[in-house]
């Protein structure tokens, strides 16, 4: 692994210290490995979207009035969170799941049509934001399918920078809103690429930073 200059530092320090100082605040120190858990042993922790999944802004939702073809439409969540239908202007969506909003319209349409059923179903979700940071070569937030994998997170911030060390590749989670320092999950490069343990397997979340030391 080459040395790092005397007296000029090098990108591989700039990056560095941008890690540094977008970490300040998930966590108290950025030098060294501290507290972390290898991705094999780690026990994710299941979110409330697991089990129904909320609607949120940017979301394409297929709507379906069994019955009124000239009723049915792919709606996009707008960014007040409400969608616009026929015959209903605006429905609040976002927080929502898909079968809660088809209970909403349901009700709301039968001022409208006699018996309405209606099922809402998540067709496209919102892209998830993903903060890489570290030894990368494109530093910052990527835009990233929802349930992407590490690999594919690495590769939207393009190549390691030579200082980077591949056995010391975290993730960042915030789990749990009351304790203050995150997560932290260990992956190696090898077992990502092999397809080793759960490595491979393992999906980001929105707001999750990816830190390559």
């Amino acid at each position: 692994m080459p040395s790092r200059p005397s007296r000029f530092r090098g990108p591989g320090s700039l990056s560095r210290a941008l890690a540094c100082a977008g970490l300040l605040l998930l966590t108290p120190a950025c030098s060294g490995l501290g507290k972390y858990t290898w991705v094999n042993d780690y026990q994710e922790k299941p979110t409330e979207s697991d089990a129904a999944y909320q609607i949120v802004p940017g979301d394409v939702l297929n709507v379906r009035v069994w019955g009124q073809d000239s009723m049915t439409t792919r709606a996009r969540v707008r960014e007040d969170g409400r969608i616009s239908l026929t015959f209903l202007d605006d429905v609040e969506a976002a927080g929502h799941s898909p079968a809660l909003l088809a209970q909403q319209i349901q009700t709301r349409l039968k001022d409208f049509i006699n018996h309405p059923v209606v099922t809402v179903a998540l067709e496209e979700a919102r892209p998830m934001s993903v903060t890489m940071l570290g030894e990368v070569a494109n530093v910052g937030a990527h835009v990233l399918a929802p349930g992407s994998t590490l690999l594919q997170a690495l590769g939207a911030a393009g190549s390691f920078t030579d200082y980077a060390h591949r056995d010391r590749i975290f993730v960042l989670r915030r789990e749990d809103p009351k304790v203050e320092e995150p997560t932290r999950i260990r992956v190696k490069y090898d077992d990502l690429i092999r397809g080793e343990g759960r490595a491979a397997a393992f999906r980001l979340r929105p707001g999750d930073v990816v830190v390559v030391e």
